[in-house]
């Protein structure tokens, strides 16, 4: 049975240039306003991924505008990492991170073991075929542990395709 959705949410993974943001971009397609969502990465040296934004794009979610972020950039920026409801970490070293801040804030840590398809394939549509793999990944955690999509069977939709 579906949990309610949390007030807010934090993704994590290594960069916050593939698996976060698509969580983050399709959590927010799926569920709307209901919850504030964010994401970050332990490191912030990247760029979005263009094969994350292609993937998300075929299901109608924009992730080209998306600022890459780590943990360190977000509390420069103000935001209070201990107000999120829960953290959901997409990556082994995003999972320790994520750890190492519950010893300061009280926060619900989860673990969805995420592939990472950076550098899976040769050829364009080889790569592709990985990042939709994650894509689809990061949508069977999202039904299964809240439920399915808002817009899903509904005439409300969340954004315009």
């Amino acid at each position: 049975m579906a949990e309610p959705l949390p007030q807010s949410v934090l993704f994590c993974c290594d960069h916050n240039a593939v698996r976060s943001p698509m969580a983050e971009g399709i959590m927010k397609k799926f569920y709307g306003s209901d919850a504030y969502v964010q994401s970050a990465g332990v490191n912030s040296e990247m760029e979005i991924d263009g094969f994350a934004i292609a993937v998300c794009a075929e299901i109608g979610v924009e992730l080209s505008r998306h600022r890459v972020r780590s943990f360190d950039l977000m509390e420069q920026w103000g935001d209070n990492l201990g107000s999120f409801d829960l953290i959901v970490a997409l990556s082994p070293a995003s999972q320790r991170h994520a750890l190492e801040l519950t010893r300061f804030y009280h926060l619900d840590v989860v673990y969805w073991p995420i592939l990472d398809p950076t550098g899976l394939g040769e050829t364009r549509e080889e790569k592709l075929v990985h990042y939709r793999q994650a894509r689809d990944q990061i949508i069977a955690h999202l039904k299964a542990r809240w439920g399915e999509p808002i817009g899903s069977g509904r005439a409300r939709r969340s954004s315009p395709h």
